[in-house]
């Protein structure tokens, strides 16, 4: 039997969630809660094997701190993984300048 992860998404995480989705229900709502339910699903999905996504690997992150999950071309979801538990620290839209990240 595969074993199954309790996922956390920070604060931090939901609050970034909240900007990416409202910025663009300004623009298109039928892509916002598109690219939201997208992002929920991903996020969602690392109750099972979140070890399958590679270690982000950027100077001067530690190296095998966060896994990158890439949804819709343009968001990055980060997480660390801690024994049965995925934390979602970040939601990051690509498109945007991210160097804050790794400083």
């Amino acid at each position: 039997m595969e074993r199954q992860y309790k996922v956390i998404v920070s604060e931090c995480a939901r609050q970034m969630l909240g900007r990416h989705i409202c910025f663009l229900a300004q623009i298109n709502p039928p892509a916002a809660r598109r690219v939201k339910e997208r992002l929920l699903t991903a996020i969602r999905s690392l109750k099972s094997m979140p070890e399958r996504f590679p270690f982000l690997d950027v100077d001067p992150v530690p190296k095998d701190k966060y896994r990158k999950l890439f949804v819709e071309n343009w968001y990055l979801i980060l997480y660390q993984i801690e024994e049965q538990t995925v934390f979602v620290e970040y939601i990051v839209d690509c498109r945007q300048d991210y160097v804050w990240l790794i400083q």
